[in-house]
């Protein structure tokens, strides 16, 4: 040892010992004991060899040692962590010998090594080990000095991997937190929000500074009051007095400067205790149910609907048969002939609602199956067409369609279907005039539009009119229907790889069309 190093064992080991507590980076913290070492030990280069958890060495920090020994350096300690051995006996040693023996041949017996194990509650955590141009001998003083120092740089090296892993753990929480669609609140035992992610910033509309260690009931602002228990209610009452006890709560969220004033929430909180049974915090999960509203509504859109179409014409049925049936009247045969057309028409209207109804719930749960082939759409809408003037006095149904108008792949029963579902819809909400069914061709797909000369369709309804059940406030009380004929419509255009839409520029009536790609062409 150098004469001067009782002197600055002190300043050494103070040294360490600050470092200890002031630093936490890894990389830094390598640099700075092993610096301290080289001065210490007045040595002329030097590493720190550090083990992983999977046994594994490797050189965390080095410093003036040419390239290629510390290459070398490196293999050597990949040969001592292959070693089936048990590492926490075998390694250090091994790697302390092997380095000997490399500084001596390396520098021709001109530099001695000094390992120093770094060893923290039995556990092998690394080694420092110094290249120096003399002999390395030590007093028994000087041996309790190097390990003390030792055992403290392997404490400071051990906190700042425990910070390491802290730091990994808290960005694996982050981005978990982050990642997940719905709202997180972290809770403090006293109802301040701790904590936030993403989703719940995007959902609220307002950025962490106002929302973090705010009170609970700021941030979450009910419209009018949930039906069920409020967090701050339950508090109050106890809760959570059991452990396992969830607490949930459904309604409209406030949200300010936002077009959309609330938001329909349920919010489920979790209590997290320690392992003494304390109230540590509250995960608050909040989850937007707006579908699960929109569900709601259109069930019980569903219901009113479908009751009322089913109602109608089962109540036409009965009333005429029951009117034939009477004993005590003589009908004469015109009364019969048109009772009849009436029976006759709501059960085709009836069957009509039950196949739509049918196919919607086939095409949500299986998509649409098609059966292609190659189709004239020409005629196919004039056959629609014929089928649709016997029923209609009031309108003419013209169809113009180019002479070379293209063959299209298509399944011809879905396309009729199509073609009646907007014919049928153009004869409902017109009361008469023309209804044209027009095709045109372009580069690519051939456009098929049927209009009408009625009052057209009112542009706040566009959005929404190819939605299941969805039926027009202005017209739904005049108009007999379920609001499935454009919504199957467009289901059967979208599996032939079409596209439907309302063509708004129109002077007067109602125009939908759709298109359809033209079959691909092999090039010779």
């Amino acid at each position: 040892m150098l004469p001067d190093f009782r002197v600055r064992q002190r300043d050494y080991l103070l040294e360490i010992t600050r470092a200890i507590t002031q630093e936490l980076d890894l990389d830094k913290l390598l640099e700075h004991i092993l610096k301290v070492s080289i001065e210490m030990l007045a040595g002329k280069a030097g590493l720190i060899a550090m083990r992983s958890g999977a046994g594994e060495w490797r050189v965390k920090a080095s410093q003036d040692l040419p390239a290629p020994m510390l290459k070398y350096i490196e293999r050597i300690l990949a040969e001592v962590s292959s070693d089936p051995r048990d590492p926490e006996h075998f390694a250090l040693p091994e790697i302390n010998r092997l380095l000997q023996d490399l500084t001596r041949v390396a520098s021709l017996g001109l530099l001695t090594g000094v390992g120093l194990p770094l060893v923290v509650r039995r556990h092998v955590v690394g080694v420092i080990f110094i290249f120096r141009g003399y002999p390395g001998v030590f007093s028994n003083n000087d041996r309790a000095l190097l390990s003390s120092y030792a055992d403290q740089a392997a404490i400071a090296i051990q906190n700042a991997l425990l910070y390491q892993q802290i730091n990994l753990e808290k960005s694996r929480t982050d981005a978990l937190l982050d990642s997940v669609a719905d709202g997180i609140l972290i809770i403090s035992n006293d109802l301040r929000v701790e904590r936030c992610n993403r989703a719940f910033i995007r959902m609220i509309g307002k950025q962490p500074p106002d929302l973090i260690n705010k009170p609970h009931e700021e941030i979450i602002r009910w419209a009018s009051p949930p039906k069920e228990m409020t967090l701050e209610k339950a508090v109050a009452g106890g809760w959570p007095l059991d452990h396992n006890v969830y607490l949930y709560v459904e309604g409209d969220l406030l949200i300010t400067g936002s077009e959309q004033p609330s938001l329909p929430v349920g919010i489920t909180y979790s209590p997290l205790h320690s392992a003494e049974g304390h109230l540590l915090n509250m995960i608050a999960s909040v989850r937007d149910i707006t579908r699960f509203r929109q569900a709601e509504e259109l069930k019980s859109t569903f219901i009113s609907i479908i009751s009322h179409e089913l109602k109608t014409p089962v109540a036409l049925i009965k009333g005429y048969a029951s009117t034939l049936r009477r004993e005590d009247v003589d009908w004469d045969d015109a009364i019969i002939q048109d009772s009849l057309k009436v029976i006759e028409e709501e059960t085709d209207r009836l069957t009509e609602l039950i196949q739509n109804l049918l196919d919607a719930s086939r095409l949500q749960a299986d998509g649409v199956a098609l059966n292609q082939t190659d189709l004239f759409l020409s005629d196919v809408a004039r056959r629609i067409a014929d089928r649709f003037r016997t029923q209609s006095k009031n309108h003419e149904i013209i169809v113009d369609f180019p002479a070379e108008f293209p063959v299209i792949y298509a399944d011809e029963i879905r396309m009729e279907q199509v073609f009646s579902n907007l014919i049928s819809n153009a004869i409902k909400y017109s009361p008469g005039g023309q209804i044209r069914v027009e095709g045109h061709v372009s580069s690519e797909s051939v456009i098929i539009c049927v209009s009408d000369e009625g009052e057209g369709i009112n542009p706040q309804d566009i959005p929404y009119i190819f939605e299941r059940f969805y039926r027009a406030p202005d017209t739904a009380r005049n108009t007999k229907g379920a609001g499935l004929g454009l919504y199957l419509t467009r289901t059967i255009i979208n599996a032939h790889h079409g596209r439907i839409w309302v063509d708004s520029n129109v002077e007067k009536g109602g125009r939908i069309c759709f298109s359809l790609p033209l079959p691909e062409t092999d090039e010779q």
